[in-house]
């Protein structure tokens, strides 16, 4: 029987003026073959709300500074499970949408485990997602991307991430 630790996150899909997504690259230190893209974003501190620790993050993972209200409302709300450096956690997450003309990423914000387990970063659009064989999160990405783009709002999602 698997034990959940709970988190509540906050997730950022930067877009450029090109409709490119920003994704980092990691790997799980626990499994360091085990490579995925994704979103911007991270826990919550406990006094955060979604839209505090999605600016808090995106400032401290690509330098972009934005005050929380800039942000929106989120565009997709949603439940995971996954396994993280030996944790198994069930994640409560806010995704929001921003949108930039274009952003030089700044990752000197990083701590330490995102300085191990973050490899690169890069922009990519819905359709090279969609035709790509690489691993990112959410599964979904691709679709997520287009109707956050074309309606700014996403229905809710609960599921696990494939290991």
């Amino acid at each position: 029987m698997t034990t959940y630790h709970p988190r509540r996150a906050a997730r950022v899909l930067l877009v450029d003026a090109g409709g490119r997504v920003l994704l980092f690259e990691g790997s799980d230190p626990a499994r360091p073959a085990h490579r995925y893209w994704f979103t911007p974003g991270g826990g919550l501190h406990p006094e955060e709300t979604p839209a505090e620790g999605a600016a808090r993050e995106l400032a401290e993972e690509t330098g972009l500074r934005l005050a929380p209200a800039e942000l929106g409302d989120p565009v997709r709300a949603e439940t995971i499970e996954f396994p993280f450096d030996g944790v198994w956690y069930r994640q409560e997450q806010e995704f929001f949408l921003v949108r930039v003309p274009g952003w030089a990423v700044d990752t000197a914000g990083f701590d330490e485990i995102e300085r191990a387990s973050v490899h690169g970063h890069r922009w990519w659009t819905a359709a090279e997602l969609a035709a790509s064989t690489e691993r990112y999160y959410p599964a979904d990405l691709p679709d997520l991307l287009t109707r956050a783009l074309g309606a700014g709002s996403v229905p809710a999602g609960n599921g696990s991430l494939p290991c």
